[in-house]
C-alpha cells in the first residue's frame, strides 16, 4: 500500500539527512496516515487519511451538522404530467395580430 493520502494527494518527501559532519546521506520523510472510517453514502469505509485531511473533514463535518436541520421534512416536487410543458411561442403571436 502506498504512502499516499487519497483526499489530499500528499506523498512522502525526499531530501537529505545531515549528520554533524555534514556528511549528506538521501532519506525520505512519510505522510502522517491515519487509519479511520468515514460514512459514504450511508455504508461506512475504512480509509487511510493525513492527519492535515482528517481535521479538515472533522471541522466540515461540525459546521454541517450546525447548519442542517434536524429531521428536515421531505418535500415532494409536483408531478410532471400537472406541470404544463408548452408555452405559447412568442414568434407565433405577432404573426396573428399582422393578420387581423
Amino acid at each position: 500500500m502506498s504512502r499516499k493520502c487519497p483526499v489530499t494527494g500528499k506523498g512522502p518527501m525526499f531530501g537529505n539527512q545531515v549528520s554533524h559532519s555534514m556528511r549528506h546521506t538521501r532519506r525520505r520523510w512519510d505522510v502522517n496516515l491515519q487509519t479511520t472510517t468515514i460514512t459514504v453514502n450511508g455504508h461506512k469505509e475504512r480509509i487511510r487519511v493525513s492527519t492535515s485531511a482528517l481535521r479538515t473533514m472533522r471541522k466540515n463535518a461540525k459546521a454541517a451538522a450546525k447548519t442542517a436541520p434536524a429531521a428536515a421534512p421531505v418535500v415532494e416536487a409536483p408531478k410532471a404530467e400537472a406541470v404544463k410543458t408548452e408555452a405559447p411561442k412568442a414568434a407565433e403571436a405577432p404573426k396573428a395580430e399582422e393578420a387581423k
